[in-house]
């Protein structure tokens, strides 16, 4: 009987999140609320709340409340204060215009291609390297969309082949800044396998060696099929209106020094982890220790340029501004964990562990992430987002991985970058949206455009991830 009740109770649960994902509701509370309702279940089953250190309040209608006050304390202290700091230092990088000088330096070059199909490969790897400084996909497509499109559409690029470009700018760059890497290596480091691992090893030793050879694929095939798109719609070309988008960026002002300078400070967080990664594996500096250097040399930087400390340390508040609205992710994380502690706490990750382990040996070691890739595609594809489902599985990834006998990698790999493949390829995600709009095309067209290098690029990528790590 208390099997059957666990079976109905997970099904509805999973069910609820997947119908609020789809419907675009606020998946945080979503997943909170639906997380409490199945520890209240697992107390009236008889079950304790299986969460590692946990003590009773003695009153158990309370037990879940105080689940949830444990959950944030823990997360806090891993990946979300990291998560907190990294939202606080990009925005103080926009308050003092660090990130567009950035953006203006490594586009210029662009203007000086005249070869439109040329520029199809190059604006793509462009691109990804520019979501290290603005990691929001929608955010950078605005961007691009004002400063970079009327120069593809200059060199005579077609504004669907453009549009292509821009919506796959941010999608597998490795970056140690990315707050799915951070969680994932905070998650791997409780383990024995990986004790101690930090975002910068994770990314460097796993990640890049799969997304870095993904990416190049991927601007060969964005090559290719752009070209044969082009060509099929030769006639629509033929008729195209010419867009006019303002550029709703003005010229960085300013000399040599305070170019080189500024375009280097969005990315100095990375260049100092992966510097002293290479200079010794040994130094453990972290995400959230690298960050605050930053942060003082970017104020160092501004007390030279503006001489004015008043005006400096007021802009520093943007800093703490952006902390807050980096805070969402943060509850992301703490409602995805309070979610799997429920289904942890009815017995769904037993059996799932049995079944995980009753394969285990039979040379079917991909099946499980062929599973959680497959269900993440089908997510992507139907909400637009794939973040909430890879935050929600973090904390089973290492008990299903070791449960069926491969690498936590073997599993992390896979899922966090399928969805953010697949993003580009939904009609509903908010990038492909943004991009439609400014062009003014369907959706449906900008994802014909999308599709074959995103889903090339998905395909290569769980192979070289199964042959890497299985």
């Amino acid at each position: 009987m208390l099997q059957a009740v666990m079976y109905i109770t997970a099904l509805i649960a999973v069910a609820l999140v997947i119908i609020m994902l789809i419907k675009k509701m606020d998946i945080k509370i979503t997943l909170l609320a639906v997380g409490v309702l199945l520890l209240y279940v697992a107390i009236a089953m008889g079950k304790g709340i299986s969460m590692t250190g946990f003590k009773s309040t003695g009153y158990a209608f309370l037990d879940p409340i105080l689940a949830i006050v444990n959950q944030f304390k823990d997360t806090f202290s891993s990946a979300g204060l990291i998560i907190l700091l990294l939202g606080g230092y990009s925005a103080y990088m926009s308050e003092i215009g660090a990130n567009e000088v950035t953006v203006g330096v490594l586009t210029k070059p662009i203007g000086k291609i005249k070869s439109s199909y040329i520029l199809v490969p190059i604006v793509f790897l462009l691109g990804n390297l520019l979501s290290l400084v603005v990691p929001s996909a929608s955010n950078l497509a605005i961007i691009l969309l004002a400063t970079l499109y009327p120069v593809l559409r200059k060199s005579g690029m077609s504004v669907l082949t453009s549009a292509a470009v821009i919506a796959t700018t941010a999608t597998v760059m490795p970056t140690p800044l990315g707050s799915d890497n951070v969680a994932i290596a905070q998650e791997l480091a409780k383990t024995a396998a990986y004790s101690g691992m930090t975002a910068t090893t994770y990314v460097i030793k796993y990640h890049a060696i799969v997304s870095i050879p993904v990416l190049i694929l991927m601007a060969v095939l964005h090559y290719f099929w752009q070209k044969h798109m082009d060509k099929k719609d030769a006639l629509l070309h033929a008729n195209e209106e010419e867009e006019k988008l303002e550029e709703a960026h003005a010229a960085t002002e300013g000399g040599a020094l305070f170019k080189t300078v500024y375009a280097i400070l969005p990315l100095l967080p990375i260049l100092l982890l992966v510097i002293t990664f290479i200079i010794s594996p040994k130094i453990n500096l972290g995400v959230d220790v690298a960050t605050l250097i930053c942060f003082a040399v970017a104020i160092f930087c501004e007390l030279i340029r503006n001489r004015n400390g008043k005006k400096v340390l007021e802009q520093t508040e943007s800093f703490f501004k952006g902390m807050g609205n980096a805070f969402s992710i943060f509850a992301l994380l703490v409602a995805a964990s309070v979610f799997v502690t429920g289904l942890k706490s009815i017995g769904l990750v037993k059996v799932l562990q049995s079944v995980m382990t009753s394969m285990h040996g039979s040379g079917m070691g991909f099946v499980l992430p062929l599973i959680m890739v497959l269900i993440t595609v089908l997510i992507v594809m139907l909400s637009g987002s794939g973040t909430a489902l890879f935050f929600a599985m973090v904390p089973l990834m290492v008990p299903l991985a070791a449960a069926a006998g491969i690498s936590a990698i073997a599993l992390s790999i896979p899922m966090g970058l399928a969805g953010n493949l697949m993003r580009a390829v939904s009609p509903v995600s908010a990038v492909v949206i943004i991009v439609a709009g400014a062009v003014k095309k369907n959706p449906l067209d900008i994802v014909k455009r999308t599709s074959v290098p995103m889903i090339g690029g998905l395909v290569f990528m769980f192979v070289l991830s199964m042959i890497l790590y299985v």
